[in-house]
């Protein structure tokens, strides 16, 4: 493929990891944040020390403060804000954008309120006539481990398939692999409800429990995010793959995911507040248990684990005994998709 123009949004830990790797394989990057010193820093020091004390970048890659310059003759746009940010910077997209490009997403959560998933959200705010069907990015995948080039396999989904294979085409190389997928619905809300079930999975090892309950609480979790998924117009065999079940598990083991590491503070009987303070980053597992709920209800999904968190999280319960209830209650067939069939 030939040289490409990318701007990404967002110089957090993950959107930092994509640069380089579209830098690496050869394209453009303009990476663009609203922290002038952080800017600076990749601009002048070629490091984001907020999220990676000892990694270098390219000084190909750079920063930009106006997204104006950043959006000037670009090819295509990877959205890598936070969930509760991405309508805002959207519609300033859509304000600035004078020409039609290749949207992406790398983003994982359900907008609180709404409910929406992101690619909805940036469907509403980017006119159709500036944007290619957008395409989510999505997989197991620490960016700790991605900015060094260790192996990681994704997912590229769409409705389009050659948006799909255009997103493959510029990521993939030898450490960095992309799949596509059409699923769209399956693969965001396996991106998103996944952070959920690894909050209580850090609970459950914050509590002193080892690896069987980090076995149940993983897979009885992807059989209600998979519930929910397939009642919003999911294909169920989109959580067997990379995006859902391998996603799971990265996320739900993992001292790198903040989700996980969050619910193991909360475990170990620490204050959300004060989890949510001293992690200095986005949780959004936090804010994608209300929306799972909320969910839940209104369309009659049975979602216990997502129940016991939210409890614990919005209605002060006490989580050890949330989830122990919810471990020790539970008393369903395993095959529960051949029962709901009769």
């Amino acid at each position: 493929m030939t040289k490409q123009k990318v701007a990404v949004l967002g110089p957090g830990s993950w959107g930092t990891a994509l640069a380089q790797v579209l830098n690496d394989n050869g394209h453009e990057v303009r990476i663009w944040g609203n922290i002038p010193e952080q800017i600076d820093e990749i601009n002048d020091q070629h490091t984001n020390t907020l999220y990676f004390k000892d990694v270098v970048l390219d000084g190909k890659i750079k920063a930009y403060k106006d997204l104006g310059q950043t959006l000037d003759g670009i090819d295509a746009i990877l959205f890598v804000v936070p969930t509760k940010v991405t309508r805002l910077v959207a519609k300033q997209v859509a304000d600035i954008l004078d020409h039609k490009v290749i949207i992406m997403h790398a983003s994982k959560g359900l907008e609180p309120g709404t409910h929406e998933r992101l690619s909805t959200i940036l469907e509403e705010e980017i006119p159709a006539d500036l944007r290619s069907e957008i395409v989510v990015v999505s997989g197991p995948s620490h960016a700790e481990e991605t900015i060094v080039r260790d192996i990681t396999l994704i997912t590229a989904a769409s409705k389009d398939l050659e948006a799909a294979k255009y997103v493959q085409a510029i990521f993939s190389n030898h450490y960095f692999r992309l799949y596509t997928n059409q699923d769209v619905i399956g693969v965001e809300t396996a991106g998103a409800l996944k952070n959920i079930i690894a909050v209580g999975a850090g609970a459950l090892h914050g509590m002193g429990y080892g690896d069987n309950a980090k076995a149940a609480i993983i897979t009885r979790g992807l059989a209600e995010i998979t519930r929910l998924g397939v009642k919003m117009g999911a294909n169920p065999l989109t959580y067997s793959g990379l995006s859902g079940v391998g996603d799971l598990i990265v996320t739900g083991t993992s001292v790198h995911s903040r989700n996980w590491r969050a619910g193991d503070a909360l475990g170990r009987g620490e204050k959300l507040e004060d989890v949510e303070r001293n992690m200095g980053m986005v949780i959004e597992g936090i804010s994608t248990t209300k929306v799972a709920y909320e969910l839940a209800q209104q369309l009659g999904v049975y979602m216990p684990i997502t129940t016991a968190i939210y409890k614990a999280i919005y209605e002060g319960a006490d989580i050890k005994e949330s989830i122990f209830n919810m471990m020790s209650n539970e008393l369903r067939s395993e095959n529960e998709w051949q029962e709901d069939k009769k």
